[in-house]
């Protein structure tokens, strides 16, 4: 059975319209079985001048005025918003001169700071102040302005911004809709959205200079209605903590600690998740996705500094979780084709941006998943796989794929290390043939019966990163994801029995048109097209590069602190992202937190497979094999092209 995912992409405006699908007509006795799905992702935008600048002019001879005065019109911000969360929207706004967050002020650089005008609300006496007020108009819904007398949810304290208010210094709600869609219009230029309008004043006092004054207000969007927007935070000094950059999310995580000396530090893989979008690394700035000066790092990375750089009198390094939205879900080719093209190609010479990752959803569990198109040219996960086989399927005897009178119940195709041993090439062929939907096999058959899952729980028992903690084997973190024996990772086609040397299985664990990379040990001083990590690690990311030591009989490929340490470094780098995920034997979890190992598809022989296998002074880019039964990590890619 097939499976048609149509997915509607959302740019700013939900395009709504009808999607017509044509089912395969039955012939005869044989049962065709179609499979339409539609999944509307959430999609919220602002569309104005969101960071204007307002000018206030003073001239000459102002003191002749006696009183002060106010000008007219020193600013005007016209805002619009599109969104199709049913739960509603807010709309922020904060200082933001000279770029800054919660910088209040309107400043004549040719003056000194003393001559600021302030923040205030335009009538508060001898003091020169400048204050802003919120109205809005009717669209397809029409906001609340927050703190005014219609505001349903207001609160002892809250500003009235229906009336002239102060610029605020740190993120103010200023108008809201707690629902409320706009599916109704096609496009952009038909969709009213909802409007508001903030306009702006200043009191001049007698005695302020003459000069032209500039500030700023930042506006930001957030949704749900009850979500609020991240702040930039500080971090106590001799601390790396790690923010979840998000008003909905899921899991905790603490900080590690920096020593006085220290120059540099591995960061921690992440423990938050968020439906719905990728997680990409971390970044140096919460405002990432608009920031020019933002870094990128991977949730594993080495970062270097000079010492004492974030102890002492120093505040320690925030660092804020990057969110990358589904465009849509790897089942879907199309989708997967286009997201896949429309991504640059990521450098390793230092050049981080968000050009090179989006994110899919994958339509078996609703796992969303950042990608990025590598150094390599194809399109990679740059998460490990989550995907557990909790949950079953349940077809009709219309939709049964044995079509032997009976209803079906499915569940996911994974073995257990224990299970493994067990299984002759015979009995452990799982029903997951081409009539099987994606990731599935029938349940209480002989082979699918016995396959209990290999994982270690990433969603009931996650754990938080407690101050001070450090990388240890019983930290389970979610970006780890799940970890699979080979014939688990290969959906059961990579039997015991599978054994041909560099020959790949036709089929994994990963989503419909994407799969697992291959392995190989072809010639390992020439590039070798068939081992797609070789490709990556060796020929994109180290350029080609043989270690200094080579030889045809050398294992691994790169050996010791000095070859295999800056090569290491470089895998688990943004976006590559890789991590130290180590491995599952048995019920023990191992080396977590510094070895890395990664399945491919490509069997080395009989009881082993070819894998990715890195850590500190020792690289195996896909050349060697390693036995079946353990539990690795898993990434999926798909190639350029595809």
């Amino acid at each position: 059975m097939k499976k048609y995912t149509l997915m509607a992409g959302c740019f700013g405006v939900i395009l709504a319209g009808l999607i017509l699908f044509t089912p395969i007509v039955k012939a005869d006795d044989d049962i065709a079985v179609s499979v339409a799905t539609i999944t509307v992702p959430t999609a919220c935008s602002l569309v104005g001048n969101t960071s204007s600048a307002h000018t206030a002019e003073i001239p000459a001879g102002i003191d002749s005025r006696g009183s002060g005065y106010y000008p007219d019109g020193i600013g005007l911000t016209t805002l619009k918003a599109y969104c199709n969360d049913s739960n509603g929207f807010s709309i922020y706004a904060v200082g933001y001169s000279d770029d800054t967050i919660g910088n209040t002020y309107l400043r004549d650089n040719t003056l000194g700071q003393t001559d600021d005008i302030l923040t205030g609300t335009t009538f508060s006496g001898g003091t020169s102040n400048w204050a802003m007020k919120i109205g809005v108009t009717s669209g397809t819904y029409t906001p609340i302005i927050a703190g005014s007398t219609g505001d349903s949810e207001k609160q002892a304290g809250d500003v009235d911004y229906s009336n002239w208010a102060a610029v605020p210094s740190e993120y103010a709600r200023v108008a809201y809709r707690n629902s409320g869609t706009d599916v109704n219009n096609d496009n952009i230029a038909s969709a009213e959205g909802a409007s508001v309008t903030t306009t702006y004043a200043a009191y001049i006092s007698p005695v302020q200079k003459s000069g032209t004054y500039v500030g700023k207000v930042k506006y930001t969007l957030v949704h749900p209605a009850s979500g609020t927007p991240t702040q930039p935070q500080t971090t106590a000094s001799g601390k790396i903590c790690y923010y979840p950059n998000a008003s909905t999310y899921d899991g905790t995580m603490g900080c590690q600690t920096v020593s006085t000396y220290a120059t540099t530090a591995k960061l921690f893989a992440s423990n938050f998740s968020r439906a719905g979008y990728g997680f990409a690394g971390w970044s140096d700035a919460f405002d990432y996705a608009t920031n020019a000066n933002a870094h990128f790092y991977g949730p594993n990375e080495d970062i270097t500094f000079t010492a004492g750089q974030y102890t002492g009198s120093n505040p320690g390094l925030s660092l804020y979780a990057v969110w990358i939205q589904s465009a849509g879900s790897f089942q879907d080719v199309g989708k997967t084709t286009t997201v896949c093209n429309g991504l640059t190609a990521a450098s390793v010479n230092g050049n981080r941006t968000l050009a090179s990752v989006s994110a899919l959803t994958d339509t078996r569990d609703n796992q969303t998943y950042a990608i990025a198109k590598l150094a390599d040219d194809n399109c990679w996960m740059i998460e490990n796989l989550r995907l557990d086989n909790t949950a079953t399927l349940t077809l009709a005897n219309t939709n049964n794929p044995l079509n032997d009178g009976t209803n079906a119940t499915l569940k996911h195709n994974y073995t257990d290390t224990q299970t493994y041993n067990s299984l002759s090439a015979t009995s452990s062929v799982a029903y997951n043939a081409d009539t099987a939907p994606d990731g599935w096999c029938q349940a209480n058959s002989a082979a699918c019966d016995d396959q209990s899952r290999l994982r270690t729980d990433n969603t009931a028992n996650r754990v938080s990163y407690a101050s001070g903690a450090t990388m240890s084997t019983d930290a389970n973190l979610y970006s780890y994801g799940n970890y699979y024996n080979w014939y688990s990772a290969t959906a059961g086609r990579g039997t015991y029995g599978f054994s041909t040397n560099n020959n790949s299985t036709a089929g994994d664990l990963c989503p419909t048109n994407w799969r697992l990379p291959k392995g190989g040990n072809k010639t390992r001083i020439v590039s070798n097209d068939d081992n797609e990590f070789w490709n990556l690690v060796v020929d994109a990311l180290n350029n080609s590069t043989n270690p200094a030591n080579y030889a045809s009989s050398t294992t691994p490929y790169y050996n010791g602190a000095t070859e295999a340490g800056p090569v290491d470094a470089l895998v688990r780098t943004w976006p590559n992202n890789f991590l130290h995920s180590g491995y599952v034997n048995g019920a023990s979890l191992s080396t977590r937190g510094s070895y890395g190992r990664y399945w491919s598809s490509t069997a080395y022989s009989s009881n082993g497979a070819y894998g990715l296998y890195f850590y500190s002074t020792s690289v195996y880019p896909g050349t060697s094999g390693y036995t079946k039964y353990y539990g690795w990590a898993i990434r999926c890619m798909v190639s350029s092209g595809s």
